[in-house]
This record gives structure tokens, sequence and C-alpha cells, in this order.
């Protein structure tokens, strides 16, 4: 398919958010397997982050797109439907278990971390082998289950985990584990894969190239408009392996280069992309959502520059540790720097910035009804703000309104 068609910007960021199931209204009813089982089939990649100072940040993200649900249930869904399996995918991510096969390229390429006390251990293959032989005949283990291990002494800065826990990831790396479940502690649970993964999943087998395709496929369905490196970086790709694979997608059908307003690359366009005249709703956006994670994407769709500052040191912050990005329609108008005090049962805003060109009351109303129903759903008991700017100020006293 070789013409070309232009798209405005408007219409891309419609387009990517209806691609990521925010063409929807939150449901009314509390949500059920089928309301996750439809965001889980949007995102493709749910990215894991379990910084707590909120919430685990891929709660979030189901939140953000269905509004208050029951946590525990969706757990149970993701870990015990048999629907899907943690594996490296953008980075540490729960994906289809059909998608198993498509990575298995990257669990052969798997390599030891460079940090990881493995390395140094003189009897490194055996010692994994016996962790192997334990899951093997005991089941279901985490890192705590096996006996303890002096490793080599480690350097400032290395990851402070026990061997046993480098053990297993590393056999979580190369697929001879798999995660069953995490533990209200967020351990991982590991067994064999073939006790978790259905058989037609787990002995597939596919061609490099092929699932590099699929891949590919997955993502341009999950982001609607793309640019090659949009594509390469949703499941963690480089642009010079995939850009072949982009071609025979081109060619096929399946994709459609097309130019969009003001980007300078090349975009290519989902084929059954949802093309919406209007995104409605507001949502607060886990740093880690699709939909901001890949920061030049941002940059391009919403004109908003993001930068995670939890690893900035404090004095050098711009807008606070945990910032999350606020969206109304197909626009995201708001930052604000969140933090749940379980303690003192309060959601404290640290901070609240408006985005140029948004409507200062417009934009306050809808951030405090969404910040009064995410307290709500954490069970913390009320709203605290520091009134530092503007924005801040007019903030304040919505948050406390009767809804």
């Amino acid at each position: 398919m070789s013409r070309r068609v232009s798209v405005s910007r408007g219409e891309a960021r419609r387009i990517s958010l209806a691609a990521q199931g925010f063409d929807r209204e939150r449901p009314r009813s509390a949500p059920d397997v089928r309301h996750f089982r439809r965001v889980m089939a949007a995102i493709a990649v749910l990215q894991l982050d379990y910084v707590n100072v909120l919430m685990p940040a891929h709660f979030l993200m189901i939140w953000s797109r269905l509004g208050p649900y029951d946590r525990s249930r969706f757990e149970r869904y993701l870990y015990d439907s048999g629907e899907h399996i943690e594996q490296w995918a953008h980075e540490a991510s729960v994906v289809a278990s059909s998608d198993w096969v498509l990575l298995a390229h990257r669990r052969r390429d798997f390599r030891p971390w460079k940090s990881s006390p493995l390395n140094k251990m003189p009897n490194r293959q055996a010692y994994l082998e016996s962790v192997l032989q334990v899951v093997k005949e005991d089941g279901a283990t985490t890192a705590s289950q096996l006996p303890p291990i002096v490793g080599p002494k480690r350097k400032p800065g290395d990851w402070h985990r026990s061997v046993p826990r480098w053990a297993l990831e590393h056999h979580f790396g190369t697929g001879k584990l798999a995660v069953r479940r995490r533990l209200k502690n967020f351990q991982r649970e590991y067994d064999l894969p073939e006790r978790i993964i259905d058989a037609c999943h787990h002995s597939s087998t596919v061609q490099r190239e092929d699932a590099e395709r699929e891949l590919l496929r997955k993502a341009s369905a999950s982001l609607g408009v793309a640019t090659a490196h949009d594509l390469a970086d949703y499941y963690r790709m480089t642009v010079r392996d995939v850009a072949p694979r982009i071609d025979e997608l081109v060619e096929e059908g399946a994709l459609l280069e097309v130019s969009v307003e003001g980007w300078s690359s090349p975009a290519y366009l989902e084929s059954s992309c949802r093309s919406p005249h209007k995104i409605s709703g507001a949502s607060l956006l886990s740093p880690f959502d699709p939909l901001v994670w890949f920061r030049p994407r941002a940059k391009r769709l919403f004109d908003f520059d993001y930068r995670i500052e939890i690893y900035v040191p404090a004095a050098q912050r711009r807008w606070g540790y945990y910032v999350l990005p606020f969206r109304q329609g197909d626009s995201i108008t708001a930052r604000v720097d969140l933090k749940a005090d379980r303690k003192e049962s309060v959601l404290r805003v640290q901070s609240a910035h408006l985005e140029a060109n948004a409507e200062q009351s417009i934009t306050a109303d809808s951030l405090a009804k969404e910040l009064r129903e995410l307290a709500a759903w954490l069970n913390l008991n009320r709203l605290e703000i520091k009134k530092a700017n503007a924005f801040e100020k007019a903030l304040a006293p919505l948050l406390y309104a009767q809804p």
C-alpha cells in the first residue's frame, strides 16, 4: 500500500486515546471480569511498578479506565484466569499468555545482570540447578522459602536482593520459571511454566521474524497511530530490527503510512483503529501508562513534557516526587504530585500545576472530582493540599465540596 494520507494532531490524539480504551465511559456499576478483559486487551502490556507512595502504578492504570474497582478481584483475574503471564515485555509486565511464544527469543537472549552476585559464585551453575530442583519437587516457591545463602560482598549501589531471589529471577529471565502469583507483600511466587501456561501456548514455536511482526501488530493496535520508534518501544525492540517488519505490515495492509501534523517522522496508522470525533471524560494517569510512558510520544501527542522525578534530588525537582498527568478529554491539562498517607488516612496533594492553555476553573473542578473519588477508593478519609500557586488555591476549596 503506497498511498499516503495526512492525520491532524487532534485526530492523532483521539485515535491514540481510543486505542487505549479512553473512548469508553467508565462503567456505572462495579467493574467485573468483562471490563478487566477489555482493558487488558487494549493495553496489551501492563507494566508492573510497586512504588507504593500512592499505589502500585499498574493498579492506577486500571483505575484510569474503569474508576473504582475491586483490586483483589482484578488480581485474581490477572493471576488465576490463565489468560495472562508475567514477562519481560516493555519492562517487567503482565501480558497475554499467548505472548509467551512471541517473547521466546527474548528469553533465549537473556543474560544475567552485571550486578548479579551469581556472576561471582564459583558454583553458580550447580546452585542454579539446585534452586530449579526445589521448585520441581516442592512446587511454587518464593525467595524467602529457599535456604539463605551468603553471596559475594556487595558494592555500594548494588540492588539489595538475596541470592535466592537473584537465582529465581535468573530462571524467570530464561523462561525456566514463571510467576504463578504475587503475594500480599508483592513477592513473586515462582513455578514451572508448564504448570501455569496452557499447553497450546507453552509448547508453541514461532520464528523470530514472525514473532516480531506479531508484537508490532499488537503494539500498533494499542497505539492507534505511531512512529517506528513508538512501535519499537512498546515491546522494547530496536528500530533497526523492526524496520523490515514494519515494511511487511504496510505491504500486507495491516499498517498505513501516514503523515501527522507537526510530526517530523512518518507514522503508521493501524488498519482497524477507531477515530472518534470526540473523547470525553477525565482521568489521572499512571507514570507508566502506555499513553505517556514514551516521553517523545507524549510530547508529540499532547505537547506534554514529562519526566518522573523520583530519582531527582528533592531540591532539584520541578514538579514533585510522584507526579501524575491529568487528562481531560483529548488533552493533558494538569499534573499533580500525590501521596497516600495511610497512617493519617490522608490523600496529600503535594503540588498541582496547570498546563499551558488549560482553563483553570474547568480543570480544577474536574481534577477535584477525580481526587475525591480516588481518596474514597483508597479508603482515605480526607484530602490536604499545599496552596502555593494560583491553581492550588483554586483547587483547594473544591477538594472538600460535597459531590
